[in-house]
C-alpha cells in the first residue's frame, strides 16, 4: 500500500474512532467510552464552558456524571475535518446538540452548538482519544469576513 493509501486508511480509522466517541455518549455507554479514551494520565477534556480536566480517572468521572444527568442527547456533526500526522490525529467539527435532562418538560429539548477539537493517538490498541475540547459557539463569522485576504 502506498503512502497516500496508508494515510487515507489511517484517516478512516480515526474518523471511525471519532464517530464511536459521539455514539458512546449518545447511548450513555460508559464501557465503550472507557475503550475510546487513551488509558494514561496525559488525557485532557474540556467540556463546553468548563475548565480543563486532566488525568484518566477524573476525565472518565466527568463522562460518567454527564451520562447520568443527560436523559437524552443527540449530536449532528458538521464541518468534520481530520488530519493524521504520524501517530497523532486531530479532528475538528461543529457539534450541533439536542439534549434533555431529568427536569426538562416532556417533548422539550435544549439545543446548542459547540466547536470541538478531538486529538487521537495511535496506540497498540488502535486510535485512542487523548484530548477533547468543546467550546460553545456564541457567534458566527459572517460570509463577508470569510477567508479571502
Amino acid at each position: 500500500m502506498g503512502t497516500s493509501e496508508h494515510m487515507s486508511g489511517q484517516r478512516d480509522e480515526v474518523l471511525t474512532s471519532h464517530s464511536a466517541f459521539y455514539s458512546a455518549f449518545e447511548r450513555a455507554d460508559y464501557d465503550e467510552m472507557l475503550r475510546i479514551w487513551a488509558d494514561d494520565d496525559g488525557v485532557v477534556c474540556v467540556h463546553p464552558g468548563a475548565e480543563p480536566i486532566r488525568g484518566h480517572r477524573d476525565v472518565m468521572r466527568s463522562w460518567l456524571a454527564l451520562m447520568a444527568n443527560a436523559t437524552y442527547i443527540q449530536f449532528f456533526l458538521t464541518d468534520v475535518e481530520a488530519v493524521v500526522v504520524g501517530d497523532v490525529a486531530s479532528v475538528t467539527c461543529t457539534e450541533n446538540v439536542l439534549a434533555a435532562g431529568a427536569d426538562t418538560p416532556v417533548g422539550s429539548f435544549a439545543g446548542g452548538t459547540a466547536a470541538a477539537t478531538n486529538v487521537f493517538r495511535c496506540t497498540d490498541a488502535g486510535w485512542r482519544l487523548w484530548i477533547h475540547h468543546a467550546s460553545p459557539v456564541l457567534s458566527r463569522r459572517s460570509s463577508d469576513e470569510g477567508g479571502s485576504r
